[in-house]
């Protein structure tokens, strides 16, 4: 007798259908709705409570709100200078929420964190479809208690939004090569297929075309099966990418004849090839983080990954497709090409985590013991990073915050009680899922509210507010030695920077009369009038020492705010 794993997708499913026609995972709309809305609102518990963080929580909640004030949602622009190094799809979905409701910190996120919540729903239904009920809880719960995924789910980021696009793609590229060939759920699940990928290219890039056009490669070429190549649909495929992908390339180079250079080479094979983004880590560096991803389930992956290597095709009669092969070898190529990358940040290997969740909950589809065993496995961790960060502050500090301990001893109470509840006897399959992935995701969010409450200060918040009556619409604001990311969203104002390029260089290459030197400044700010300067202590420093007129608003750790009167 073969094993499920070894089944393929329809004889699973039909299966699973027969075993819910018996009363086996049978569910009601109430049944399926309560637990996912206390999900949605476990997971969105603290999106309002947390500052937004320096750099990219503040550049990304930023390029909507000039976007939406200027009314140009071609030309993306940060700090009132062209800004091109992502597409702009998220900054257009973040300026909707904000034309809506307004900005705040929640709706600076809502974006980001409702599509890495969507990831959930999204792998649930796809496994469901194809392995049953019980495997796609046992997916959930896999992704729902992943460390890693949580903590980057939750932040203002452009990589949760491209996971969902690009995991969507993918699945629904895999839906399309198991059903019988030349019908219309294939056409119908390879045109989805191209229309999300599309959506991930407007989300981050073209390296959607690297990472999905090598798996197959890769797939086809170890599964000898040229059939995958002819299921494509490129001709309509293509031309549906092309509509929804490529008119604001247009546009924006039409507008901006620079842009192709910057985008295209210096964001995307520069960013490979060399070090000249000075993110140089070595070549192991994502494996840390790898495991940090999937330490609760790890065991059972080890198994999934091998058993999916040797599993049957989906049908042998209508198609030799693997989609747990061609799920491994995605995953395996998204790890080797950023690894090999010049340039490297900790997000990058995200789109690997939903992947490697279907791969668990197909393999193990067993959803109380994964939650069981993710539940007593995440109680031990959320205590060591609870205590660790405490530990950090004292030694660094001098001090705890009372807000920090506070969050702290959330996170350890909410991950016992998961815990405690991991060993109750008699709760269905469900209800223990729903109890780890809430243990889970209420546990790390308070963790990273614990973590802002420590000092340093990682975001502008505090100190914006202490400048904020002293400053009015016409108040000239300038950023000296540094530009600090959060201090512009929060203040609802850009700041004319001086003595300063970074990430905005390309900017002042574009527009260089924007360009101004510390002296041209210190001339400036001497000229007398009202004004606020956003200093870097040691540029605030060396100025102060000759005799720069000025105030002390506020300061902190990274930035010193003076008036000018």
């Amino acid at each position: 007798m073969p094993s499920e794993i070894d089944r393929g997708p329809q004889e699973i499913a039909c299966l699973a259908y027969r075993r819910s026609r018996a009363g086996y995972g049978k569910r009601n709309f109430l049944g399926w709705f309560l637990p996912w809305a206390l999900l949605a609102i476990g997971w969105f518990a603290t999106i309002q409570v947390r500052p937004m963080l320096d750099p990219d929580e503040g550049r990304y909640a930023q390029i909507p709100r000039e976007m939406l004030a200027s009314g140009d949602f071609i030309t993306p622009r940060f700090n009132d200078l062209k800004y091109f190094e992502k597409p702009p799809l998220q900054y257009w979905a973040t300026a909707g929420v904000y034309a809506l409701f307004g900005f705040t910190e929640w709706t600076s996120r809502a974006w980001a964190v409702g599509l890495g919540f969507a990831c959930l729903p999204l792998i649930f239904a796809w496994t469901r479809r194809l392995y049953g009920d019980d495997a796609a809880l046992t997916a959930v719960g896999a992704l729902g208690v992943s460390p890693f995924f949580l903590v980057i789910g939750h932040l203002n980021l452009l990589d949760a939004a491209f996971t969902f696009w690009l995991t969507a793609a993918v699945l629904a590229f895999v839906l399309a090569q198991t059903a019988p060939p030349g019908g219309t759920a294939e056409r119908r699940a390879m045109l989805a297929a191209w229309a999300l990928a599309a959506l991930a290219v407007l989300s981050k890039g073209i390296v959607v075309g690297v990472l999905a056009g090598a798996a197959i490669v890769l797939y086809t070429l170890i599964a000898r099966d040229a059939q995958t190549w002819r299921r494509l649909h490129l001709s309509k495929g293509l031309a549906l990418f092309a509509l929804i992908a490529v008119p604001w390339f247009l546009l924006v180079s039409l507008r901006n004849p620079s842009f192709p250079g910057f985008f295209f080479v210096h964001e995307h094979f520069t960013r490979f090839l060399t070090t000249v983004h000075q993110r140089v880590e070595p070549w192991w560096f994502f494996l840390p983080l790898l495991l940090a991803a999937v330490l609760p389930w790890l065991v059972p992956l080890a198994r999934a990954a091998r058993a999916a290597w040797t599993a049957a095709p989906a049908s042998a009669a209508r198609t030799p497709f693997r989609p747990l092969r061609f799920l491994l070898i995605y995953a395996a190529v998204i790890l080797a090409f950023f690894s090999a990358s010049g340039s490297k940040l900790a997000p990058y290997i995200l789109p690997m985590v939903p992947v490697l969740a279907v791969l668990t909950g197909a393999y193990l589809r067993d959803p109380g013991r994964l939650a069981r065993h993710a539940a007593r496995a995440a109680a031990p961790l959320v205590v060591f990073v609870a205590a660790g960060l405490l530990i950090y502050s004292a030694r660094r500090n001098n001090y705890v915050p009372h807000e920090a301990l506070h969050w702290a001893l959330a996170a350890v109470a909410v991950a016992l009680l998961a815990t405690v509840a991991s060993y109750r006897a008699g709760l269905r399959p469900l209800t223990q899922v729903l109890v780890a992935v809430l243990g889970a995701s209420l546990a790390w969010q308070f963790l990273m509210c614990e973590y802002t409450a420590i000092p340093p200060a990682r975001s502008a918040k505090a100190l914006v507010q202490a400048v904020r009556p002293f400053v009015s619409a016409h108040t000239p604001l300038y950023s000296v030695g540094q530009y600090r990311e959060t201090i512009s969203p929060y203040l609802g104002r850009t700041l004319q920077l001086a003595g300063y390029e970074g990430e905005l260089r390309f900017g002042l290459d574009e527009e260089p009369w924007r360009r101004m030197s510390i002296e041209q400044f210190a001339e400036r700010w001497s000229a007398g009038g009202p004004a606020v300067a956003f200093f870097d202590p040691e540029v605030w420093d060396t100025l102060r020492r000759p005799g720069l007129p000025g105030r002390v608003l506020a300061a902190d750790n990274h930035t010193v705010a003076v008036s000018r009167l």
